[in-house]
C-alpha cells in the first residue's frame, strides 16, 4: 500500500441539490485534526495577536470636611463631588500561534515509513515528527493586582474633644490644629528638638511613620480619597495580511473599556504592516516514496513546513502610538516542502518545528550502518 499525503483543500463538503418542490437536506463534515492508527491530520500555525490592556479605575471620594479643606489647610481646588475616571495604564502585545484552516494537510502511515510518531497541538498544529522534546506555545500569565492594604479610619486619630463637636464645622477647625500639631512634632523629631527623642534610628524611623499615618488619614477628610482599581483585558487580532488603522477597542469614562462599535468611548486603533523580504521559493525534488502531499497539478510528495513572514504591530491612542512591535507571521509568507524520503525506514529522521510559526527549526537523522 503506497504511502500518500493528501492536502485538505475543503473543511466542509458540498450540499446535496434536490429537485424543486421537494425538501433540501444539507450534508456537512469538518476536517478534523488528530492522530489514528492509519493516519493524521495536522495544520500549520498561523499568528494571533494577543493584546493584554491593563484599565484603571480610579474612584475620588470627597472628604467630609471638604468644604473647609482651603480656610484650616489652605488647600485648593478640592473637588466636592464623588468621581469616576479610567485610563489606559498600560498595553502589551505578543504573538501567539493559530492553527490555519487553509494550510490543512492529510498524513496515511505507511510502513515503510518511520514519520507515523507525529506530536500535535491541542488544536492540531504539527508540533515535530519522532522528537519528544516537542511543546507548544505557552499563553502569559495573567495580570494580578497587588493586594490593597485596609484603609486607615481617620476618626479613630481623633481625640475626645473632637469627636465631641456639635457642629461639622468646629470638627472641621479642630481637626486642622490635630494636624498642624502631628506636622510641629514631626519636624521636633527630625530636628532632634523633641522632649522625647528616640533612642536609635529605628525607633525614630517607626516614630515618623506614625505621624506620617496620622497626618494623611486626617487630612484625607479635607483633600478626600481616591482608589485605584487595575484590571486586565485581553483582545486578539488575527491578521490574513496588512491593514491601515482599524478600531480595536474605544475607552469610556463612565463604562471602561468598551466594544470598538461603541461610540461612547475615545477610539484606539491597530495597523499592520507587511515587513516580510522572503527569497524565492526553490523548485522541491519529487521523490519517489515516503511522506508526501498529493498535488492534482504537481504529485508533489513530502511535509510542508512555514517559511514565516514578519509584521509590524502598531497600536494607537488617537493619533499618538502608544506600543510598537515585530512579530512573526506564518500567514504573511509561505510554505515550503520537505521531500518525503527523508523518512524512509533506512534511517530515523527527526523534526522540530517552531511551535510559534510552523516554520523547521531542526532536522536530523540517524545515519544507516
Amino acid at each position: 500500500m503506497r504511502h500518500i499525503v493528501r492536502r485538505a483543500l475543503q473543511a466542509l463538503c458540498l450540499a446535496a441539490a434536490v429537485a424543486p418542490g421537494a425538501m433540501a437536506q444539507t450534508s456537512t463534515s469538518s476536517y478534523r485534526p488528530g492522530l489514528t492508527p492509519e493516519g493524521a491530520v495536522y495544520f500549520l500555525p498561523k499568528t494571533a495577536i494577543r493584546v493584554s490592556v491593563l484599565v484603571e479605575k480610579c474612584t475620588y471620594t470627597p472628604g467630609d470636611f471638604a468644604p473647609y479643606a482651603l480656610r484650616y489647610l489652605r488647600i485648593g481646588d478640592v473637588r466636592q463631588q464623588p468621581k469616576t475616571t479610567f485610563s489606559v495604564v498600560g498595553i502589551s502585545q505578543v504573538a501567539m500561534p493559530e492553527a490555519d484552516t487553509t494550510k490543512a494537510y492529510a498524513v496515511k502511515f505507511d510502513a515503510r515509513t518511520v514519520a507515523s510518531r507525529l506530536t500535535l497541538s491541542k488544536d492540531g498544529r504539527l508540533l515535530g515528527i519522532n522528537v519528544e522534546e516537542a511543546t507548544d506555545v505557552e499563553a502569559p500569565a495573567r495580570f494580578t493586582a497587588a493586594k490593597r492594604s485596609a484603609p486607615v479610619n481617620p476618626r479613630q486619630f481623633m481625640g475626645e474633644e473632637i469627636l465631641s463637636c456639635g457642629s461639622t464645622a468646629k470638627m472641621a477647625e479642630l481637626t486642622a490644629h490635630e494636624i498642624y500639631d502631628l506636622r510641629e512634632n514631626r519636624s521636633l523629631l527630625i530636628k532632634g528638638q523633641a522632649d522625647f527623642m528616640p533612642k536609635d534610628g529605628m525607633q525614630l524611623q517607626l516614630m515618623l511613620g506614625e505621624l506620617d499615618t496620622q497626618d494623611k488619614a486626617l487630612t484625607s477628610l479635607f483633600t478626600g480619597t481616591m482608589q485605584r482599581d487595575t484590571t486586565e483585558h485581553i483582545l486578539w487580532v488575527t491578521p490574513d495580511g496588512p491593514f491601515p488603522r482599524q478600531v480595536l477597542f474605544r475607552l469610556s469614562q463612565v463604562h471602561g473599556l468598551v466594544d470598538a462599535d461603541d461610540l461612547s468611548g475615545a477610539p484606539f486603533y491597530i495597523s499592520i504592516d507587511n515587513l516580510t523580504e522572503l527569497p524565492a521559493a526553490e523548485e522541491p525534488a519529487k521523490p519517489k516514496k515516503g511522506l508526501g502531499l498529493l498535488n492534482s497539478k504537481k504529485g508533489e510528495a513530502g511535509i510542508f513546513v512555514n517559511v514565516p513572514g514578519r509584521m509590524r504591530s502598531t497600536i494607537y491612542d488617537g493619533i499618538t502610538p502608544i506600543a510598537s512591535d515585530e512579530l512573526a507571521a506564518p500567514q504573511l509568507g509561505r510554505t515550503q516542502l520537505l521531500s518525503g524520503s527523508l523518512f524512509n525506514k533506512r534511517y530515523t529522521t527527526r523534526m522540530l518545528l517552531d511551535p510559534l510559526t510552523g516554520a523547521l527549526q531542526r532536522l536530523d537523522a540517524d545515519q544507516p550502518k
